[in-house]
This record gives C-alpha cells, sequence and structure tokens, in this order.
C-alpha cells in the first residue's frame, strides 16, 4: 500500500511538473488545418484566410489539408486517428461532426469524440439555381417543383454528402410544399459549383459568399430567395423565402469553427483558443469575411464554446428526427 501511495504522490508529481510544459513548447513543429472538403469551396477560402492568421499567432506553419468524400466524415475520422496533441486542428460545422454519424452507418465516431475551441463565423444562406432555372423567386420555385413534380420529372439539388445540413434543409423544402425532389450528393461546395455553372443541377441551398455573388452579376446563376426575413448584405435584391406561405419562417444558417479530439491536454486547448481568438480579430480575416458575406461570431470562451456544441448536438440531432433521417 506504502509503494502505490509512494508511486501515485510520484506520478501526481510529475504530472504537475510535465503539464504546463505543454503549454511552453506547443507548438514546436507545423500544425495541420484540417478541410473536410476538396479546394475550390467556401470551407476552404476560410481556411486559407485562417491559417495566415494563425500561423503568425502559433509562431508555426499552419499548413491546410482538403480531405473530402462522405460528408466531411473521412477527414473527421483522419483527426481522430491522430493523436490528440493540437497538431490536427478540424475545420468542421455540424455537417460533418453530428449529421454524419447520423446519416452513415460507417462512421462509427460520435461528437463528442471533438471538442469546440472557437467558432469563427456564421454563414447567411440562400437558395442558388442555374442560370436558366425557370424560376426567379420563392413563389415560382415552389410552383415549378411542384410541377415537375406532378410530372415525374422531379427537380434536383445538390448537397455535399448524405445527411449533410444542406440535404436536411433540402428535405425538409420538400416536406414543406409537398413535393418530391431528387437528392445529388457530392464531395463539397466546389464540385457543386461547377455542376452548377454547367447546368446539371437545379438548385444548391447554401451559405454563399462573394464569388457566388460575382457569378450571379456575370449571368452564370440565379439567386431564388434567402433564408432569412429580412435581406441579406450582399445581395439585398434577393428576396425572402417568406413570400411564398409555405416557406414562411424556413430560416437558416450555419457557423464554422475549430475543433480538437477530444483529450488534448487543457494548456494546449487553451493555448489555441487564445490564438484562434485572436484571429477573429485579425482586421484582414474580418475584412475578408465582411467581403465574403459571412457575419462575425461571438467570441466564445472555452466553457461557452463547451455549451454550443452540446446546444448544437440537440439542435441538429432534432432536426434529423423530424424529417426521419435513417443511416444508410
Amino acid at each position: 500500500m506504502k509503494r502505490r501511495t509512494a508511486l501515485g504522490l510520484l506520478l501526481l508529481s510529475v504530472l504537475t511538473l510535465v503539464t504546463p510544459a505543454y503549454a511552453d513548447t506547443y507548438p514546436n513543429k507545423p500544425v495541420t488545418l484540417m478541410v473536410p472538403y476538396p479546394p475550390g469551396g467556401l470551407s476552404d477560402v476560410i481556411a486559407r484566410k485562417v491559417n495566415q492568421a494563425l500561423a503568425l499567432e502559433l509562431k508555426q506553419p499552419v499548413i491546410i489539408e482538403n480531405l473530402g468524400g462522405a460528408g466531411g466524415a473521412i477527414a473527421a475520422q483522419k483527426v481522430l486517428s491522430a493523436p490528440a496533441d493540437g497538431y490536427y486542428i478540424f475545420q468542421g460545422s455540424p455537417n460533418e461532426l453530428i449529421l454524419a454519424p447520423l446519416a452513415m452507418k460507417a462512421v462509427k465516431y460520435k461528437p463528442e469524440d471533438f471538442r469546440l475551441i472557437q467558432q469563427m463565423a456564421l454563414a447567411p444562406m440562400a437558395i442558388v439555381a442555374r442560370k436558366d432555372f425557370p424560376a426567379k423567386n420563392a413563389n415560382e420555385m415552389v410552383a415549378y417543383i411542384q410541377k415537375m413534380a406532378k410530372e415525374g420529372k422531379p427537380v434536383n439539388y445538390a448537397s455535399v454528402g448524405n445527411g449533410s445540413f444542406y440535404h436536411l434543409i433540402g428535405e425538409e423544402l420538400s416536406k414543406k410544399i409537398g413535393a418530391e425532389m431528387l437528392h445529388v450528393p457530392y464531395k463539397g461546395g466546389g464540385p457543386i459549383s461547377q455542376d452548377l455553372l454547367g447546368g446539371q443541377i437545379d438548385l444548391f441551398i447554401t451559405p454563399y459568399g462573394a464569388p457566388h455573388v460575382a457569378m450571379e452579376k456575370e449571368g452564370k446563376l440565379r439567386f431564388i430567395a434567402v433564408l432569412s426575413s429580412e435581406p441579406q448584405r450582399l445581395i439585398k435584391h434577393i428576396p425572402s423565402v417568406d413570400e411564398n406561405k409555405l416557406l414562411k419562417g424556413f430560416h437558416y444558417t450555419i457557423g464554422s469553427g475549430y475543433y480538437v479530439k477530444k483529450g488534448t491536454p487543457e494548456p494546449i486547448v487553451e493555448a489555441l483558443h487564445k490564438a484562434l481568438t485572436k484571429v477573429m480579430f485579425d482586421a484582414d480575416f474580418v475584412a475578408t469575411m465582411a467581403a465574403m458575406g459571412q457575419d462575425p461570431s461571438p467570441a466564445l470562451r472555452l466553457d461557452e464554446a463547451v455549451k454550443a456544441f452540446a446546444d448544437d448536438i440537440k439542435l441538429y440531432q432534432g432536426i434529423a428526427k423530424s424529417i426521419n433521417l435513417q443511416a444508410q
């Protein structure tokens, strides 16, 4: 017993000495920022702005790794397969961490396997269509979708994967207007944009940014409606979905944040939280987010981040249940 007590005291003293050292030595090599979608999409654009400012704060290179597939679950699993040492940061949202495990039987992780460090931005959302889609507002869109469903030629819509947030919203839209739509899953927003511009995709319910606005001005795509009651900053001329009585209150937004594997030592979590919070107020980052149409997220304390992620888990699991999402 005395020997066990002595060993326990020795272990405690070693941990006491070692734990603060994490904060002093982390990071001592490049950090990888995992983006769960291919290059070219909105997530990738955000990451390529964050990594520059974060590298300055951490005083180490921050390398972006793009890994699409399975609604972001492949990238999330790779982060979980790495040590919980803060050298893999996941840029994610409820899409990959909450919904993917509900939608795919092959995904074995749980949202609770991750820890939110800081939420960075909130993305306004809109319904975007191919340039020659035969509807210009929510009323015309609903009428056309209903007409095509009756003719047995359902309108298609894209998402970044089965069970993704955008898939769920598409299903909810279909349910609200009482008309079947065809879901087409992709690996990321970049490939969707290519097929949208090519006319292979009818609709995409998505966060958007300055590139989408530029493409609308060039006549390459069409905004149908915004998923909010008020006009949105970058596209004030686009009406609300509320114009259609069936879609009144069909309002959504989604946030992007930075996560680490659960069990990452607290001093490392605190170091990353401090660095990411500073990035939120970096002038170049703020200007870029504003230009892209992103709304700044309130800076969260670590305890607030824990609660925010728990609230998201409850909310998105509720949405999945409401449309009877079944794992495939």
